[in-house]
């Protein structure tokens, strides 16, 4: 694809990750249709009886984009903003005009001449529609399709004939299914939002081998684990929060240190020892793994985050002392926020104190003598009396041998502990409530 093309579409596109703002046409008069239909300041579509033919249009590419356009819009089932009203006539590439085809833009794919429709813009319109199966994959030339926020429902379609596909966003729709693995081929994929869906079942490891730099699961229901293979994908911007994974956090995270920005495991069942491979993801910021099962130590390592803000570990079983290389990150690194609360800690270094008066460090409902708001005794006697089966590596990475960061972290020795060892049962969070009901320090 080239550069000018991949340019013009960004420049159209006017979506965010999160969606994005737009001036919407003045809500219909009282007389006009809110549900699919037309504003009364909009032409009535073409009558069966005067179908446009390939000679109305400026080629080819663009008749039968037509037609998709039109199926799709008989699919219809919920357009509050009257969007489809604009899907009338022949200018399906007349970007420039608002009130012509909105949500569609063109550009001149590669080794040809014929302007064609290469982005969809969805973002924020509320469409609602049974399945996307027919349409999306009815534009040969589509680069991008975002269509974050609306009512799409069904599963992912086939999207293999679509050799330009760089950048794919359904969150926050009402898609289903397992993990739409149609997507795994297509390598030129360096964008791919599935938040706030209704996916489930396990994410297949070749989704890793793309070259993404944004990959979104969060908020569905996933319930494998997370594949070992995980570093393999040069990714920004990794989120799996609010799923139900299990196992493991992978080893494998530190080989993407030299890319990976933000980390979200929030909300899971993750188990086993807090990877001490997680040090070496030297350019991270935000990094959380908050309300899961993992235990043991907070591994030094963790000291040389020097680019982390953000550092969420609560509601864990973690236990052990605070590391003081850990909170000296606020003095001499970014961090602006620790979060270490309701796991089963003892101990804090002298830093960490202070970052508790100046509110970065909470280390509420632990086991740390001579601070309010810990756990009933009775709760910390029973944790600590359970076998620790994960290691603590005696050193930190980055101190150790300076530029040690960039090497791959499979060559540590550290790297070969069993990260997943077999924990004792747990008990319910429930009999803990019974047991701090009036025993709170």
């Amino acid at each position: 694809m080239s550069t000018s093309f991949l340019i013009a579409i960004l420049i159209l596109s006017v979506s965010t990750v999160q969606g994005a703002d737009y001036n919407f046409p003045p809500a219909p008069s009282p007389g006009s249709t809110a549900q699919g239909g037309h504003y009364n300041d909009f032409p009535p579509g073409p009558s069966p009886s005067a179908q446009p033919n390939p000679k109305d249009f400026q080629n080819m590419k663009q008749f039968l984009a037509y037609l998709v356009i039109q199926r799709f819009k008989r699919t219809i089932t919920y357009d509050p903003l009257n969007i489809t009203g604009t899907w009338v006539g022949t200018r399906i590439c007349d970007n420039d005009d608002l009130n012509t085809y909105r949500g569609f833009f063109c550009d001149t794919p590669p080794n040809t001449t014929d302007l064609t429709v290469a982005s969809i813009d969805f973002n924020g319109f509320h469409l609602g529609a049974p399945t996307l199966d027919g349409f999306i994959n009815g534009f040969p030339d589509l680069a991008l399709f975002h269509a974050n926020s609306n009512n799409f429902g069904g599963t992912v379609p086939n999207l293999l004939g679509l050799q330009y596909l760089y950048e794919l966003d359904f969150s926050n729709n009402k898609l289903s299914g397992l993990f739409p693995t149609n997507v795994v081929p297509l390598s030129g994929l360096a964008f791919l939002d599935l938040r706030f869906n209704f996916f489930q079942g396990h994410v297949p490891p070749p989704i890793f081998l793309i070259g993404y730099e944004a990959l979104f699961l969060n908020n569905n229901f996933f319930n494998s684990s997370i594949p070992a293979n995980l570093g393999s994908s040069p990714v920004e911007y990794l989120t799996f929060a609010n799923n139900r994974f299990t196992g493991p956090i992978p080893v494998s995270i530190c080989n993407t240190s030299s890319t990976v920005l933000e980390v979200l495991f929030l909300n899971n069942q993750l188990s086993g020892c807090l990877p001490y491979e997680i040090g070496y993801l030297r350019d991270i910021t935000v990094f959380d793994a908050g309300l899961n099962k993992l235990t043991g130590h907070i591994p030094l390592s963790f000291g040389c985050l020097s680019n982390v803000q953000e550092l969420n570990l609560a509601q864990n079983y973690l236990y052990g002392e605070v590391p003081e290389v850990v909170c000296q990150l606020a003095r001499t690194g970014n961090l602006v926020n620790l979060s270490l609360s309701d796991n089963f800690f003892t101990a804090l270094g002298v830093n960490c104190w202070d970052l508790i008066h100046n509110n970065v460090l909470d280390v509420r409902w632990n086991c740390i003598p001579g601070l309010p708001h810990q756990r009933p005794f009775e709760e910390c006697a029973w944790f600590l009396s359970l076998p620790k089966l994960c290691p603590l590596v005696p050193y930190m990475p980055c101190e150790a041998n300076p530029g040690r960061q960039n090497t791959t972290c499979y060559n540590d020795w550290a790297s070969h502990f069993d990260h997943n060892p077999p924990m004792p049962p747990l008990p319910p969070h429930a009999s803990f409530n019974q047991l701090r009901k009036g025993k709170a320090n």
